[in-house]
């Protein structure tokens, strides 16, 4: 998707009355297709991949975290994932750690190959994978976030704690 598309998809889901999780919500089925997630990505890297799930008072479901030692460049990858329209964020090391893949690969931290694994399971999966760059732009939507950051973002939006 395009950055004006994944905007207008970031808007659509945004739902003032609903900061925490979508009117829809199917925690059993948001949790079965992490686990699936999990499974893939094991299986792609060769390495068991911990993860924290049914993150409670926040709209980020939760995080897979591929080891350091599975990856080409010797740093871990993070993979979130909200509660919100199968929504996810891949970053290297840790969210804000780097201004988004493009610097953490210019910096040797994330490689290329690796980035398309990650990428290919979350397509297949049916996530919505949205660049950290994007996430980490000014909040433009009709949610009262101030009271949760001092400068709202799209990722407090759907990443954040409630």
């Amino acid at each position: 998707m395009s950055e004006t598309e994944l905007l207008a998809l970031l808007r659509e889901l945004d739902d003032p009355e609903r900061l925490e999780k979508p009117l829809y919500y199917d925690r059993a089925a948001t949790g079965l297709t992490f686990s699936r997630l999990i499974r893939r990505l094991e299986a792609d890297f060769g390495s068991p991949c911990e993860s924290e799930r049914d993150t409670q008072d926040s709209s980020q479901y939760g995080r897979i975290h591929v080891p350091a030692d599975a990856t080409i460049c010797g740093t871990r990858i993070v993979v979130c994932v909200s509660k919100f329209g199968s929504l996810a964020e891949v970053c290297a090391d840790n969210p804000g750690a780097f201004l988004g893949t493009d610097e953490a690969r210019d910096e040797g931290a994330l490689d290329p190959a690796d980035l398309a694994t990650v990428e290919e399971a979350l397509t297949e999966l049916r996530y919505v994978s949205v660049p950290e760059e994007l996430l980490e732009s000014d909040y433009t939507g009709p949610s009262a976030l101030e009271r949760f950051a001092a400068r709202p973002t799209w990722w407090t939006r759907f990443f954040g704690f409630m």
